[in-house]
């Protein structure tokens, strides 16, 4: 028998007939499947978690059954209060499906603590510039003590007591200048 009287022939037929109801039966199971196993239709809608407290977004998160994670807590935000969600990835009103991760960015209890520098004998200018560079503020209550140097720096007060160089302060933190008079020896 020839290859051409064989597409011709009946038996050909049949099994490209098979074949083509086995595929499509094999299509419908691994769909049929895929939906069961993958929860296909299924939608949570995100809630709105900002400005909420971590201990009530963990508790809000449960209700749906979602899960999260911080991601980061770095940079402190005045405007939201202590270990409160800053941003929330997927956003809220999103929909997801049971058990999604929601990656939190909570806010932390305070500022990060900043080193106090050494700038004893920098002028007044010098040393308001690196200080309001590094995030600490000045305070306009400037002491004098006798001193040959006018306007140089020759301490630092924290809330009218003396503070040395080196010890590590909130950032935001207003310090006041301890300055000399220009009429000391």
């Amino acid at each position: 028998m020839s290859l051409f009287q064989f597409i011709k022939s009946k038996s050909f037929f049949k099994q490209v007939a098979i074949a083509i109801g086995l595929l499509f039966a094999c299509v419908f199971i691994v769909q049929w499947w895929f939906g069961f196993t993958t929860n296909h239709d299924q939608r949570i809608q995100v809630p709105d978690l900002h400005k909420m407290e971590l201990s009530e977004a963990v508790v809000k998160l449960q209700e749906f059954d979602l899960r999260f994670e911080v991601i980061d807590s770095a940079r402190y935000n005045p405007a939201y209060a202590k270990k409160s969600v800053i941003e929330q990835n997927p956003e809220a009103g999103d929909f997801v499906k049971e058990n999604r991760k929601i990656y939190l960015t909570v806010n932390p209890s305070k500022y990060r603590d900043i080193v106090l520098p050494d700038l004893n004998g920098r002028t007044k200018r010098q040393a308001i510039t690196h200080l309001l560079s590094i995030g600490f503020k000045v305070g306009e209550d400037f002491s004098y003590v006798p001193d040959i140097g006018k306007d140089v720096i020759r301490g630092f007060k924290l809330k009218g007591k003396k503070i040395k160089p080196g010890v590590k302060l909130p950032k935001t933190t207003v310090i006041d200048l301890i300055l000399g008079d220009g009429k000391g020896k």
